[in-house]
C-alpha cells in the first residue's frame, strides 16, 4: 500500500504551471508507477481538496553532456490536477504568486 506520500513527489513550479492556477489545474511530479486513482486518492488526502480529473504523461529524458561523458537526464512521470469549481484552492500554491 502506497501512502500519498509516497505518490506525490513535489510540485512542479514554473510559469506555466502558476498560471494554470487560475483555473483551478495544479501540476505534480508522481510516483512513475501511479495511476489516475491513486493519483487523485493522494491529492484529496494530503491537500483536503475535491479532485474532478488528472491527466498524466511521462517526460523523456534530455540528452546531456558533460565534458566528454554522455547521458540523459531522469525519466518522470507528471500529473495535471484539475479541481471541482466548489474546492478551495491549495494553500501552498497560493503562496506562490
Amino acid at each position: 500500500m502506497k501512502t500519498p506520500q509516497d505518490i506525490i513527489i513535489r510540485p512542479v513550479i514554473t510559469e506555466a504551471s502558476m498560471e494554470m492556477t487560475e483555473n483551478k489545474k495544479y501540476v505534480f511530479r508522481v510516483h512513475p508507477d501511479a495511476n489516475k486513482p491513486e493519483i487523485a486518492d493522494a491529492i484529496e488526502k494530503l491537500f483536503g481538496v475535491k479532485v474532478k480529473s488528472v491527466n498524466t504523461m511521462v517526460v523523456k529524458g534530455k540528452p546531456r553532456r558533460v565534458r566528454y561523458a554522455q547521458g540523459y537526464t531522469s525519466t518522470w512521470k507528471k500529473a495535471i490536477v484539475t479541481l471541482t469549481e466548489d474546492s478551495k484552492p491549495i494553500e501552498f500554491f497560493e503562496g506562490m504568486r
